[in-house]
């Protein structure tokens, strides 16, 4: 949350000029705290602390409320608050009944409904053929209402509940107890567990104890992607779980907001001491006791809990979508183009309706909007436990040709570019070596129809013959460079333009030593080539050592293809000589 607002404050393009002011309260899990949180917000008597350097000159008026994280606490709250029309929007709170208008007028969420998970739930045993199945479920408004939804679903579907039995963290451990006999004298190996993850970490404990495995678990969003019950000592009795979970979800920048948190520099700074403490054990002011003094530079990415777990960026990212939309609203109601009007009087009733209305996308993409019940699309996503063979996570390298996908899970093949004769630029080099080709041609078909004229004959004809022959070869060899690179053909653009192109030099090397050796014929019958022997000799040699490499390139060739990746998605392929000094 602390991070959306921050994010809102210092841009332009959303209510620009206007800081957004925030008051943070611990339930500690309590209902009764909860709504005790909620009627002093609503009373608007605390002081809002806001990002700003400068204190608040009017009484805060709370815009909205963000939270609860339960569905029962925040049944409680939206009773109270509904006369109020303060909106309040959920993160986490899915219970179907949170969608009844009647009751809840003022609700909003950013996570789907049960209605649409319960029934997920169903179809999914329905299509693994699992027709005799128990059930165990939180004994909460989340419990209570998701599996009401998915047994009259499941009853459509054919499927028979063996039982049904239900429990809270806090009951007595014989009551618990009387669920573990229910599931050893039961026949159903399939049971559809609709919990929340502290209840859920309480039975896994207990089936532990009986080392109950061998079933089948089918598990809500409540517990199924939470990473801390997956490592519990005991989370082999969940092997090969299934079930559903809201979307993966990635915002850019949140990870590093998180961990560099600053105890002392932060807004709210008692609830972050109070955090900081209990995080690492330590107190800030000197005590008696045996605790070390708190430095507010201890690291964070060297502890592991619920705040650093970034496999929960879909609930963080469900509070970012959240405090946006509450922002775009009050962007539209103050007319916010450059500056917002802020003479416009603001009420609750006119701040919920004009979120029930809003549409927006956020910067990763992800489109926000709430139906006529406040709820968002349903969206889910399918997990299945497995254990690795080795035990520990392992990291595997992709091939130069592959990149790895989005889930970093598996290679993909890269798209290849390299210069194709379908592109512009490769149809322009292949249309300008033809017409080059062509051109030579020609000069050489009307050099060889008129070979016996005077002129011809004047300029040397067949060294005449020997340059357009090799011109030709140097217009074919560029098309060598065009298409994408193979072993013979990154063998025969180095080969070729370099014989192709020594000759051409060297014959018009050639007709320009024959011109000068014209030039410097003064008496008839005198022998002028031997000014030139020792020249000839040494272009002899050259040209011996040419083709030497020549013939060794063809014999022995050497060349690499390199890959040369710009980004994730494509590799540029191309050809070029393994060392230097071969060429």
């Amino acid at each position: 949350m602390l991070f959306a607002i921050e994010e809102i404050n210092n841009t332009t393009n959303l209510l620009p000029g206007i800081s957004l002011g925030y008051k943070m309260y611990d339930a500690c899990g309590s209902i009764a705290r909860s709504v005790r949180a909620a009627l002093a917000l609503a009373n608007g008597n605390d002081v809002v602390s806001a990002p700003s350097a400068t204190p608040c000159t009017k009484p805060a008026q709370v815009q909205a409320i963000m939270g609860e994280t339960s569905s029962s606490p925040c049944m409680a709250i939206a009773t109270v608050i509904g006369p109020f029309h303060i909106p309040l929007i959920s993160h986490f709170a899915t219970c179907a009944c949170l969608s009844d208008k009647t009751k809840y007028p003022s609700f909003l969420r950013t996570i789907p409904s049960d209605y649409y998970q319960s029934r997920a739930l169903a179809q999914l045993v329905k299509h693994f053929g699992w027709s005799w199945v128990g059930a165990i479920r939180t004994n909460d408004d989340y419990g209570n209402n998701g599996m009401a939804t998915f047994t009259e679903t499941a009853r459509q579907l054919g499927i028979c509940l063996e039982y049904s039995v239900s429990f809270f963290r806090t009951d007595p451990p014989d009551k618990i107890q009387k669920i573990i006999n229910v599931i050893k004298a039961s026949t159903s190996k399939v049971i559809i567990a609709f919990l929340s993850h502290l209840d859920m970490d309480v039975l896994i404990h207990e089936l532990s104890h009986h080392n109950l495995t061998g079933y089948q678990w089918v598990g809500s969003e409540g517990w199924i992607f939470d990473s801390q019950t997956a490592e519990m000592n005991g989370h082999h009795i969940l092997d090969g779980a299934i079930g559903l979970s809201i979307p993966k979800a990635h915002v850019r920048g949140m990870r590093e907001f998180i961990l560099n948190v600053k105890p002392l520099n932060s807004s709210g700074n008692e609830m972050f001491t109070e955090f900081w403490e209990a995080l690492f054990s330590c107190k800030f002011k000197q005590t008696t006791g045996n605790q070390r003094e708190c430095t507010g530079g201890e690291d964070l990415t060297q502890v592991h809990n619920s705040f650093t777990d970034m496999s929960l960026m879909p609930i963080f990212n469900n509070v970012y979508k959240g405090v946006y939309a509450v922002a775009h609203a009050l962007h539209s109601i103050l007319g916010c183009n450059e500056t917002c009007n802020d003479k416009v009087q603001l009420n609750p009733l006119t701040i919920l309706h004009r979120i029930g209305r809003i549409q927006f996308k956020t910067k990763e993409g992800d489109k926000v909007y709430f139906n006529e019940d406040g709820d968002p699309a349903a969206e889910y996503e399918i997990i299945n436990w497995q254990r690795a063979e080795s035990g520990f996570v392992e990291f595997v390298t992709c091939h130069p040709e592959f990149w790895s996908n989005e889930g970093r899970d598996a290679c993909v093949k890269k798209e290849a570019e390299f210069l194709s004769y379908k592109e512009v630029m490769g149809a322009l080099l292949t249309a300008a070596s033809l017409f080059g080709t062509c051109m030579t041609a020609v000069v050489t078909l009307i050099f060889f129809r008129n070979r016996k004229t005077p002129i011809v004959r004047a300029n040397n004809s067949e060294l005449s013959f020997l340059l357009l022959f090799s011109l030709t070869l140097c217009f074919l060899c560029s098309l060598s460079f065009i298409g994408r690179p193979s072993e013979w053909s990154c063998m025969l653009r180095h080969t070729a333009f370099g014989i192709t192109f020594v000759l051409c030099i060297s014959c018009v090397l050639g007709k320009t030593m024959v011109v000068l050796m014209a030039f410097r014929a003064r008496l008839p019958g005198r022998n002028n080539f031997k000014e030139f022997k020792d020249k000839i000799i040494l272009e002899c040699a050259l040209g011996s050592a040419v083709g030497f490499w020549a013939v060794l390139g063809c014999i022995k060739p050497r060349y690499e293809t390199q890959d040369r990746v710009t980004n994730n998605h494509y590799a540029f392929i191309e050809a070029a000589p393994l060392g230097s000094a071969d060429w």
